[in-house]
């Protein structure tokens, strides 16, 4: 379970909030709150001043962002929590469960590092639709996560979305210099061993393959990144065609 005793102990860290989006959660029009923190440090990561805990002048009370969802809430339908890394807040139930009592769909964009506390928020039926990093292949994970992981977890969070009944999607953020044709190849070959283990009938429905663009937010500035092709990301996407029922790209003009 969730490491806190009594409801309303923590308080949820939130350090943007885009009020009105048509992209962040798909086929809804949502708001976005940006939680701070993140257990990576994925060197082409656009939220940069996100991943380290941001100044405390920065927060964006809950409050307003609930106040702001209840007035909007014969616009808006959906709310997605991103990052940083959502699950690394100790009160994110607690926050779900009060937006979800003014009506609203709840989208979550994860690393997949926590699969705890993604499991028991699908078990409670808090969570709409979960969208997934899968951040290289096996052998390139930590280059791409810019920290050695525990390859396990990442599995184990696909498994738990793979026996859930939840929409999901997985998405690679595809990086020159950091990425090669081997890591889909290796990320075809573990994903298919994950999906035979979950048993007969695992599908997964939606990968998306998105461009690396620069901006001066990123991680790691000074790193020698670039974008690939379409037609390099196209070859990528047919390597993993296999494995998912749709494979798109996302980021390309």
């Amino acid at each position: 379970m969730f490491p806190y005793g009594f409801y309303g102990q923590f308080v949820m860290n939130i350090y943007g909030f885009d009020k009105t989006s048509l992209l962040n959660y798909p086929e809804h029009v949502a708001a976005t709150v940006f939680t701070g923190g993140c257990n990576l440090r994925c060197p082409y990561c656009h939220n940069s001043e996100l991943v380290f805990n941001p100044p405390a002048d920065m927060r964006i009370p809950e409050e307003e962002v609930l106040a702001h969802l209840k007035k909007r809430s014969n616009v808006l339908t959906g709310l997605c929590i991103t990052g940083g890394e959502p699950t690394l807040q100790p009160d994110l139930r607690d926050f779900i469960v009060k937006v979800r009592q003014l009506g609203y769909k709840i989208k979550l964009d994860t690393n997949g590092l926590k699969p705890d506390t993604l499991k028991v928020l699908l078990d409670e039926g808090l969570l709409d639709y979960v969208a997934m990093d899968i951040k290289a292949g096996r052998d390139n994970y930590g280059r791409a996560a810019g920290v050695d992981i525990d390859i396990d977890k990442i599995s184990e969070s696909v498994h738990i979305l793979l026996k859930s009944d939840i929409e999901f999607e997985l998405r690679t953020t595809v990086v020159k210099g950091i990425h090669t044709e081997e890591d889909f190849t290796d990320i075809k070959s573990w994903l298919s061993e994950i999906l035979g283990e979950s048993g007969t009938g695992s599908r997964i429905t939606r990968y998306f393959l998105q461009s690396y663009v620069y901006r001066d937010t990123v991680l790691d500035p000074d790193g020698n990144y670039e974008s690939f092709s379409k037609e390099e990301l196209e070859r990528f996407a047919h390597i993993l065609s296999p494995i998912a029922d749709e494979v798109a790209l996302r980021g390309i003009e």
